[in-house]
């Protein structure tokens, strides 16, 4: 039998994303497991690069333009993953992350079912999203629900850009 309690997936208002327990840290996680895959290592989140550093101080203005959407185990965020606003009929899916103890629950199928809900809900007629192409796990998923390899619009190297319908 599983005692672990259900995991729901909510979009926390506007504005109120600082206040999300555990948000912040999945964040900060997220990039510092990030950066030391790409082979550049940071100490602690002060040394995160600018950009990705004020996503995790202030996730409210980082994604101001976006949609949060928190996979949450009782009160403490488990997960998440952004949604652009579209921009030429396409939606992006970004910083899709798992607390680790947390995964195999079906978290991040969880959180993308909902971020594919929002892109519909939107008027968008795709959704894209980037992934490195070392995160085997991850570029499973995303073909289990649906996404292709695409022409990269990305120039970094060991990046993979995938696309599917809304």
């Amino acid at each position: 039998m599983d005692d672990r309690r259900p995991v729901s997936v909510d979009s926390p208002p506007p504005g109120s994303l600082r206040a999300v327990p555990g948000l912040a840290g999945l964040l900060t996680d997220y990039h510092l497991c990030t950066e030391a895959e790409k082979g550049a290592p940071v100490p602690d989140p002060s040394r995160l690069p600018d950009r990705y550093r004020r996503e995790t101080e202030d996730p409210d203005h980082a994604f101001a333009d976006a949609t949060v959407l928190v996979a949450r185990d009782g009160g403490a965020a488990v997960g998440c993953v952004v949604v652009t606003g579209p921009v030429d009929g396409a939606v992006e899916v970004k910083r899709l992350w798992t607390d680790p103890a947390a995964r195999g629950r079906g978290v991040a199928t969880m959180l993308l079912g909902a971020a594919l809900e929002r892109a519909g809900d939107s008027g968008a007629r795709a959704v894209r999203l980037s992934v490195w192409r070392w995160r085997t796990g991850a570029v499973a998923l995303y073909e289990r629900l649906g996404f292709t390899v695409v022409p990269s619009w990305d120039d970094r190297a060991d990046l993979v850009c995938m696309e599917r319908p809304a």
